[in-house]
């Protein structure tokens, strides 16, 4: 039988991408944290991961997580960490630069393809200090330990940043197609310019082909990715999971953060519009207000500035007090800002986890009604977020009516009671 134990152990090695020790292996860090509606139960699942940026759930129950540095692991639920996966591109990581989001092929089950955001320095003579946008596809291998038939399937262009406003996010819709967010490169100018990627959500076949009812196909003045336009650092992005809209956030300059419900064609605004400053206290040069014909308004928009990143609607039974809520990550404020919603219209607001200084990078809802938190730091972490802890109410106790009087053989008044309204 030692043989055969032997064989078992190689084979359970063979298909688990080796693991660091974390922290969470040992001790679990977990704590109760106050909300409006409830005691939320917080656990850290893993740290030591360097600035995280983007997560996605394997059909396992493992994590993938990106690094901004450039570096790919899995993290699994007891908080084990993989040593980086192999086969991930090269990455431009200066300034907010690096691998940004991850996502799975809607039929990752069959093909296991995996898609990365990545800022990628300029590829000619002279451009290696610029970078651009780009996404890569790649194949992870069935122990989990690389990325194979790699090939980057979308570049941004022209390579035009020198330290941020990248993007960028993934997401699928219900049809495999492809959506990617880029940011302006902080030259805002590029947002409205109609033959470059700047500033853009654009739409795209997992092959990085362009779908043919892309709004502006057939126009020669159009780059043909384009799907919406007039965003200045898109850096979180989501569907709704039951009407199918798609919805981003976006970062504004000195104020003006905006969560955006995006259509097909139409344009946002930025630098034209915006509901914020610049950094240096003055108007936005570009800008002739905060509205025009013609340009999008925000559902919603924070001044100050909440630094916005990550989005996730959520929908799941566990939690009734969170339905319909929308979560998005603050950078700024330090904490997880929920949206209740009626309809598209923001009615209310709380922020949740403030006292603990979190930079929220990504926020996802899991398959068990958690919420999973990446935490921006060169000591970051993955976190689990419980649903809040409400207490049920206590029921009121029925009122048992006295026995009727005796008959005294004359008609009793009725006594009226006022309801209340």
């Amino acid at each position: 039988m030692r043989p055969a134990l032997t064989s078992l152990a190689f084979a359970i090695a063979m298909v688990v991408p080796p693991l660091l020790p974390s922290p969470s292996q040992a001790q679990a860090n977990t704590q109760q944290v106050a909300s409006q509606l409830g005691s939320l139960r917080v656990t850290t699942i893993a740290t030591g991961l360097q600035n995280p940026w983007g997560l996605a759930f394997l059909p396992d129950g493992n994590f993938l997580v990106t690094e901004r540095p450039g570096r790919l692991r899995i993290v699994t639920p007891q908080g084990g960490v993989s040593t980086p996966i192999t086969g991930v591109p090269a990455v431009f990581a200066r300034g907010q630069g690096g691998l940004l989001d991850v996502a799975l092929d809607p039929q990752f089950a069959s093909n296991r393809r995996v898609y990365l955001s990545f800022a990628e320095a300029g590829l000619t003579p002279g451009t290696s200090n610029t970078a651009g946008t780009a996404v890569f596809r790649g194949r992870l291998s069935d122990d989990g330990s690389a990325l194979t038939e790699g090939t980057v399937i979308f570049r941004a262009t022209p390579k035009l940043s020198t330290e941020g406003h990248f993007g960028s996010r993934l997401a699928f819709d219900s049809q495999g197609l492809l959506y990617v967010t880029s940011g302006d490169n902080f030259r805002s100018a590029t947002a409205q310019l109609q033959n470059q990627h700047q500033g853009k959500i654009l739409r795209i076949r997992t092959d990085g082909t362009v779908p043919a009812d892309n709004p502006f196909v057939g126009n020669s003045a159009w780059i043909p990715e384009i799907w919406s336009t007039g965003h200045r650092s898109p850096q979180g992005m989501a569907f709704h999971p039951i009407t199918g809209q798609l919805w981003m956030t976006e970062h504004g300059p000195k104020g003006g953060d905006e969560i955006n419900r995006v259509g097909r064609g139409l344009n946002y605004g930025w630098p034209t519009i915006t509901w914020g400053i610049g950094y240096d206290d003055r108007p936005v040069p570009e800008a002739i207000g905060t509205s025009a014909p013609g340009l999008q308004q925000p559902q919603h928009y924070w001044t100050p500035s909440i630094g916005t990143s990550g989005l996730a609607f959520y929908q799941n039974r566990r939690s009734a007090e969170w339905i319909g809520s929308v979560f998005v990550g603050g950078l700024v404020t330090r904490g997880l800002h929920r949206l209740r919603m009626d309809a598209d219209r923001v009615v209310a607001q709380e922020t949740l986890l403030s006292g603990l200084n979190w930079r929220i990078r990504d926020v996802r809802v899991g398959s068990d009604g958690a919420l999973y938190l990446l935490v921006d730091d060169t000591n970051g972490r993955l976190v689990r977020v419980e649903p809040p802890n409400v207490v049920p109410r206590a029921k009121p106790r029925p009122v048992v009516s006295p026995p009727p009087p005796a008959s005294t053989g004359k008609r009793l008044r009725e006594r009226s009671v006022a309801t209340s309204p």
